[in-house]
């Protein structure tokens, strides 16, 4: 699990990092981003592994009406994730539809795995990403909604969605998680 935990350190402090350091962030400019962007990588990575390989105390697994209520939620995560990159009409009612994706995302896999590794895991990426709302709302309080939305803009992300979700759930698949039960 010390992977997890380092990979989750890793991960959070250089998306933090523009939030609570934005002078030093700024400063690095286009250094910066490639700092932000190995940081993520190398973060993932270490969670992938530690998650793969870690075991726990194991309190509760799957069940029909759980798995079903997961993949509901991360439809409805991935098509947040989708309408963030096209600006699809939900963005204007949800100022972080990525973040929020990502808490979806995360109880999504909580309420399926209910072991002390997905406490850690997806726990954390929970904790981290509303946290991270927290911190962008606090710098910059006044948002304002995106304009009126072309219906081209919302097909696109619900495509995506379809298209993110048969592709993440065939990985499961080949990856000995079946995600359908």
């Amino acid at each position: 699990m010390t992977f997890i935990i380092l990979g989750l350190v890793l991960w959070a402090g250089v998306h933090f990092w523009k939030r609570l350091a934005p002078a030093s962030r700024e400063a690095l400019g286009d250094k910066g981003k490639m700092i932000v962007t190995a940081g993520s990588f190398i973060g993932l990575i270490l969670m992938i592994i530690g998650y793969r390989g870690a075991e726990g105390t194991f309190y509760w697994g799957r069940t029909p009406a759980m798995t079903g209520i997961n993949n509901l939620l991360m439809l409805l995560a991935f098509y947040l994730f989708a309408a963030a990159g096209s600006k699809a009409r939900i963005t204007q009612y949800i100022r972080h539809p990525q973040l929020t994706a990502v808490m979806l995302w995360a109880v999504a896999h909580l309420l399926v795995n209910g072991d002390t590794p997905s406490f850690i895991l997806f726990g954390g990426l929970l904790v981290w990403a509303s946290s991270e709302i927290q911190l962008i709302n606090r710098a910059e309080p006044d948002w304002t909604p995106a304009h009126a939305v072309p219906m081209k803009k919302e097909i696109t992300a619900l495509i995506a969605t379809v298209v993110v979700f048969a592709v993440v759930a065939g990985v499961h698949i080949a990856l000995g998680y079946n995600p359908f039960g």
